[in-house]
Formats: C-alpha cells, structure tokens, sequence
C-alpha cells in the first residue's frame, strides 16, 4: 500500500477530469469555500501521475473562488486508467452510502447553536437544519436536489397512477422534472396534490 505524501501544487497546473458525472452548484462551491475559511484544508485533492484530478473538482472550485495560489494534493501516480475511473466515482458515492443518527445529529447540532457556532457552515440548508432539530425524518440529507426529487418521486408516484392513465402521468413527470431547477423540492407534494385534485374534480 502506498504512503501517502501531502504537497502544495499550483492550482493552475490541475486538470478537471472532462466526464466528471459529479455536478457541483455554485451555491454548494460556496459552501466548500466556507468550510475551508473556517477550518483550513482537511482533505487534500487528490491527482494522477499527470495533475489530473480524480477527486476534489468541488475543492478545486472552491480554492479558485478564495483565490488561493496553491492547494494540497495527494498524488496517486500507480493507479491505472481504469482505477482512475472508478474511484472518481466511487469517491463521491461511498460517501452518500452512510446514514445519520438523527437524535445525535440534533444533539451535537443544539451544542454547537449554544456555543454560537455558526451552523450553517455545515452544509445543511436552513429547510433541512430546522428538519433535523425538530427530528423530523432525515432520509434525503446531504443528496443532490435532483436526487431528493428521485427518491421523491419515487414515493409519490403512486397517487399520480391512481389518477392518470400512462401517457399522463409519463407527461405530468416529464413536467416536474423540468420545474426541477426552479423551486424548492418540498414544494412538489403540494403541486402533486393540486394536479390529482384537479383530475378528481373532472372525473
């Protein structure tokens, strides 16, 4: 196994992998950047033999917007291309496999609120901080919006079928999945149950 070695590299000479399937919004950039203002670099990008990045594109992203020079790096020159592929995947993913404890996640979240530590640092949104401090269910934190939609889609697709035939309700999706970028997630089951009311009242 290979001992990993930390070094500063010119942010400049680091290349983008060009079929990145991680996306990463502005608004999440910002977060990153935040997070590196108030912590420091806990978790250094991670390159190729050839200052090719495998992991750390959001980083990369955020050192840009605080206008850093340099960044920390680990080189992984002995993977193979193939290696490569799959751990810029698996990166992201293996993350996103983990679940939260709920009651002590409100817990260590009211102590560091009562040590007037700004909690927004922590990457939850104001929705999804007052989800878990009411210890509501928090299933979808920490997923993309597109991937909160799925999984919500997913769960309410049942009352849709109920009122539409196929090729309505193919429509009706295809439709809440363009809004998808311009409205909040939470708002759907509303829009959801305005949709099958209006089908009832005509039937």
């Amino acid at each position: 196994m290979n001992k990993p070695k930390i070094e500063l590299r010119n942010i400049n000479k680091l290349i983008p992998y060009i079929n990145n399937s991680r996306k990463h919004s502005d608004e999440q950039v910002a977060q990153i950047a935040a997070s590196i203002k108030e912590f420091g670099w806990t978790n250094p990008i991670l390159v190729d033999g050839d200052n090719g990045i495998i992991a750390g594109h959001g980083r990369m992203l955020a050192a840009r917007k605080l206008g850093m020079d340099t960044v920390p790096v680990i080189e992984l020159a002995h993977l193979s291309e193939t290696q490569k592929k799959a751990l810029i995947i698996a990166d992201n993913k293996l993350a996103l496999n983990a679940s939260w404890d709920s009651q002590m996640l409100s817990l260590e979240i009211e102590t560091l609120e009562q040590f007037n530590f700004d909690v927004n640092l922590l990457g939850f949104d104001v929705d999804e901080l007052n989800q878990i401090l009411n210890n509501e269910q928090i299933a979808d934190l920490g997923l993309l919006p597109e991937e909160k939609l799925n999984n919500f889609l997913d769960g309410d697709t049942k009352i849709l079928r109920l009122a539409y035939d196929e090729q309505e309700f193919n429509i009706i999706t295809t439709n809440l999945l363009k809004l998808k970028e311009n409205m909040q997630i939470d708002d759907f089951s509303t829009i959801i149950m305005a949709v099958v009311n209006e089908k009832c009242e005509k039937l």
